[in-house]
Parts: structure tokens; C-alpha cells; sequence
């Protein structure tokens, strides 16, 4: 005999579900779309994932990527398509032309519109050119190349010290940390612009580079800026993970690692430094502007790079004498260092509200 597939039915004492009446609406496959939105709710995600996707919803911090993007993009290749170089006088066939001084934006000198008329190809120059007849617009490439390559290179100084002195100084704590503190205290007190004279004054007189090298182009003024900034820019960064590692050694797993035997610089490492990356990323980003800012207010007063390498605030301080004549030229450098500075501190914002756990959102 065939056993029918039949639900057998309740009895009256039993504790047991009547499947005849739940099975219509209580047990009934899943749909696709259910199935699909299972599979999203459970996937998997990270702290870095989750807070890159916060970010990305920020529109400020998107708008401020894509500026910085664009600005990189045109200090890398806009020297492959521009002929000439930052320090180039400008000359017709090998003859100097001295009529292309403080030309206007996209004008040529009488000599290179004959050569032009005649049936030569001349490169506009786009943001005319200085009183040395030289092209404007690649020495402001050139010029946010230096800015923001000191910018980078001080920010990575200032996290390696800060973080290091800061982890140390926040993990052992007692005497140690409050010796540490007492040097940042004094560390604080130093006038930094007094000390970049200094050292520049003293380094003119020790360090000596070899022609043409990059050390050379660059100076002493700017290897004592990158000094100052290794000796008296991470403090800030050195409070700041500090205090994020005094809360975060009073949790158990720190006490976990303690009892098995790992050392200390395993525990700093693996398990403290991870939980303080949001304040590491914010503060590294925020950091970027202020020294491209403090190097552009160096190079002003004269104390950046050395003639003829360019930097913003250097090209600035140039256009200064000429302000009433040639305004444009002050309006380029001053509106680049708008944008590189205004697109980081929005960046930063945007780091802060992604990676800080504690905002809410």
C-alpha cells in the first residue's frame, strides 16, 4: 500500500504545533528577494571598510578627494606636456627674448609671435610668465610639487616620533610618563620660527651638498624646516595617542596579553595602536595642511627653499613688488595653498565623522 502524505492529526493533550493550521502561512520557502536580503545583512565588514563608506557618503570629503586628485594629477603630468622648465629663460632659436617679461595669460612676446607668424609652433604660456621671462604656470606646478612633498614628508616625521614617543609615554605611565610630559611642556615653550633661523643660519655654514643634487636644490632653509618639524611638531601627536592609550590599557585584553607573557612592545603593536588609528588617520591629515601652510609662511619671509626652485609661498612673496601691476600673479599660489589647505581640513572633517566611534552619526 501507498502511504499518503498526509498531516497526521493533533492530539488534544499533546504540547506539539498543529501543523495543518501553521503550515499555509508559517513555513512557506523563502522568496529570492528574502534570500538576497539575507545575504546582505549578513556580510561581513571592517572598521576601515565601514568607515571608508561613511566617507564616501560625505560630500565635502568627496569633493575635497577629487580637488586633490586633480591637483596631483597636474603636478605629475602637466611637466611632460609643458616645454619648458622651472627655471628656463625663455629664447627664439637659441636667442634670449627679453621682450617676454611679465607677459599676461595665454600672450606671446613680439619675437615669439614672429616666430609664430612665420610658421614656427610656440606652447602658450598659460599664466603668462615673471619678470625673469619665465613660463608662470610651471614654476606654480613646481611650486605645489615642493609644497606638498614637504607637507607629506613633515606629516610622516611628526607620526613616527609622536607615535612612538606617545605609546611609550602612555603605556608605561608613573614617573616615566610624567617625565615624558615634562619634556613635550618644555618642547612647547621653544619659539619654532626662532629656531628655524637658527638652524638655517648654523647649517649654511656646516652642511655642504654637491652641486645639482636634490639636497642642494632644496637648501639648507628647507632641510632645517624638515628638522624643526622632526624636533618640535609631534608633540601634539604625542598627547593625542597618549591619551587615547591610557583609556585603552585599562581593558581586559591588555590585561589578557599581560598574563600570557607578551612583551611590551608586542602590546603596543598588535593590540593598542590599532584601536587608536582614527585618531592617527584624523590627525596625520589634518597635519598636511599646517605644514604646507607653515612652509608657505617660511618661504614668504624668505626662509624656504632656495632661488630658483619655487615653492608657493616663495612665488607669492615674488608677486608681492609687482601687486598693483600684476595681480594675477599673487591671485595663482594664493589660490592653490586655498585649495590644498581648504581640501585637506574638509578631508580631515570627513576622516573625523567616518573613523570616530565616538560621533554619532
Amino acid at each position: 500500500m501507498e502511504k499518503k502524505n498526509t498531516i497526521p492529526k493533533k492530539n488534544p493533550l499533546s504540547l506539539q504545533l498543529n501543523l495543518s493550521k501553521f503550515n499555509s502561512y508559517m513555513f512557506e520557502k523563502a522568496t529570492d528577494e528574502e534570500k538576497k536580503q539575507q545575504d546582505v545583512m549578513s556580510e561581513s565588514t571592517t572598521f576601515f571598510k565601514d568607515g571608508m563608506k561613511k566617507l564616501f557618503k560625505n560630500p565635502l570629503a568627496v569633493g575635497s578627494i577629487i580637488v586633490l586628485s586633480l591637483i596631483i594629477l597636474i603636478i605629475i603630468f602637466a611637466p611632460l606636456i609643458v616645454p619648458y622648465s622651472y627655471e628656463e629663460i625663455l629664447s627664439v632659436n637659441g636667442i634670449r627674448d627679453k621682450g617676454a617679461k611679465n607677459l599676461a595669460p595665454f600672450t606671446y612676446s613680439k619675437m615669439e609671435q614672429q616666430y609664430i607668424d612665420a610658421g614656427g609652433t610656440r606652447f602658450p604660456h598659460i599664466f603668462g610668465t615673471d619678470e625673469q621671462c619665465r613660463d608662470y604656470f610651471i614654476r606654480v606646478v613646481y611650486g605645489t610639487r615642493v609644497s606638498l612633498t614637504v607637507g607629506f614628508f613633515a606629516s610622516i616625521i611628526v607620526l613616527i616620533i609622536g607615535m612612538l614617543y606617545g605609546s611609550i609615554s602612555g603605556y608605561l605611565g608613573g614617573k616615566v610618563d610624567l617625565i615624558m610630559m615634562r619634556i613635550v611642556d618644555i618642547i612647547y615653550s621653544l619659539p619654532d620660527m626662532l629656531l628655524i633661523i637658527l638652524l638655517s643660519v648654523v647649517l649654511q655654514t656646516i652642511l655642504n651638498f654637491s652641486p645639482g643634487s636634490l639636497l642642494d636644490s632644496l637648501g639648507t632653509n628647507m632641510i632645517s624646516l624638515f628638522i624643526v618639524f622632526g624636533l618640535l611638531y609631534w608633540v601634539g601627536m604625542a598627547r593625542l595617542i597618549r591619551g587615547q592609550i591610557l583609556s585603552i590599557k585599562q581593558n581586559e585584553y591588555i590585561l589578557a596579553a599581560k598574563s600570557i607573557g607578551a612583551p611590551t612592545s608586542r602590546i603596543i603593536r598588535r593590540h593598542i595602536l590599532p584601536n587608536c588609528i582614527s585618531v592617527i588617520i584624523i590627525s596625520t591629515a589634518l597635519q598636511i595642511p599646517s605644514a604646507i601652510f607653515t612652509e608657505s609662511y617660511l618661504s614668504f619671509v624668505g626662509l624656504g627653499v632656495q632661488s630658483p626652485m619655487p615653492s608657493l609661498g616663495s612665488l607669492a612673496n615674488a608677486a608681492r613688488g609687482g601687486l598693483q601691476n600684476y595681480p594675477y600673479k599673487l591671485l595663482f599660489p594664493a589660490l592653490m595653498i586655498c585649495l590644498i589647505v581648504l581640501s585637506f581640513n574638509l578631508l580631515g572633517d570627513g576622516l573625523r565623522d567616518a573613523f570616530d566611534p565616538k560621533l554619532k552619526r
